[in-house]
C-alpha cells in the first residue's frame, strides 16, 4: 500500500518537464531574488510615482491603476533577460534544445516558474500598494484581477525578448526595448479593466475578457515563436 502511494511522486520525479520547473524556481531565487526582488521593486516605483505626483489624493487615485499597471509591467521583466542567458552560459540550453522534450513545453514551463516568482506576488500585493495610491475599495479587486489575467502575457511576450536577446552579455536594455511595444495592448485593456467603475463608462467585463484573450493568444503563440528564436541564435 505504501509503494502505491509512492508511485505518482515518483512518477513527478522523473518528469523532465516538473524536474526543470523545480530547478528554475530554486535558481530564480538563487540568482535573481525571486519574489521580494520584484515586490520591492513593484513597491519602490510606486512610492516614486506617488512622491512625483504630489499630495493631491484624489488625483493620485484616479491614475492609480495606471500606476500599478505600469509599475507591474517594469516589475514583470524584470530579470526576463535571464530566463533562458543562464542556460546558455553553463551550456543547459544546448541539451535543452537536444531532448526528446519538444522545446515549446520547456518554454512554457519557464515561463510559468518565472510568473509564479514574479507575476502572481505582484498581484497579490497590489490591493496593498493600492491603498498607498488612494485607490478606492471597490476597485482593489479589479487591479488584483486584471494584474492576474495580464501578467502571463507579459512573461510569455517577454520570452520572446528574452530568446532574441539570449546570446547577448547586456541584453535587458535591447529585451525592453523590443518587448515593451509589444505589450502595449496589454497594458492599455489592462488599465481599462483595473479603471473600471471610476466615473468609467465601459464595464469591467469588456476589456477584462480581451485581456484574458490577449493571454490566451500569447500562451498560444509566445512558445512557439520563442523556441524559434532559440533554435535560430543556437545553430
Amino acid at each position: 500500500m505504501k509503494n502505491a502511494w509512492n508511485v505518482p511522486a515518483r512518477r513527478a520525479e522523473r518528469s523532465p518537464l516538473f524536474a526543470l520547473f523545480i530547478r528554475d524556481m530554486r535558481l530564480s531565487r538563487r540568482i535573481g531574488g525571486g519574489t521580494s526582488l520584484g515586490v520591492v521593486f513593484f513597491l519602490i516605483l510606486v512610492t516614486v510615482s506617488a512622491f512625483a505626483i504630489g499630495p493631491d489624493l484624489a488625483l493620485l487615485g484616479k491614475i492609480a491603476p495606471a500606476i500599478l499597471w505600469i509599475s507591474g509591467l517594469l516589475a514583470t521583466l524584470l530579470g526576463l533577460d535571464r530566463l533562458f542567458q543562464a542556460d546558455h552560459e553553463d551550456g543547459s540550453l544546448d541539451l535543452l534544445l537536444t531532448s526528446r522534450t519538444p522545446l515549446e513545453l520547456i518554454v512554457l514551463v519557464k515561463c510559468l516558474a518565472h510568473w509564479i516568482l514574479t507575476g502572481l506576488p505582484l498581484a497579490a500585493a497590489a490591493p496593498f500598494f493600492g491603498l498607498m495610491l488612494n485607490l478606492p475599495a471597490n476597485q482593489l479587486w479589479s487591479v488584483t484581477l486584471s494584474l492576474l489575467a495580464g501578467t502571463p502575457a507579459l512573461t510569455l511576450t517577454g520570452a520572446i525578448g528574452a530568446a532574441l536577446t539570449v546570446s547577448l552579455r547586456r541584453g535587458g536594455l535591447l529585451l525592453a526595448i523590443l518587448i515593451l511595444p509589444l505589450c502595449v495592448p496589454v497594458l492599455i485593456f489592462g488599465v481599462a479593466a483595473a479603471g473600471a467603475g471610476q466615473g468609467s463608462i465601459v464595464p469591467f467585463a469588456t476589456p477584462f475578457l480581451i485581456l484574458c484573450a490577449l493571454t490566451l493568444i500569447a500562451l498560444a503563440g509566445a512558445p512557439f515563436a520563442a523556441a524559434f528564436a532559440l533554435r535560430q541564435t543556437s545553430t
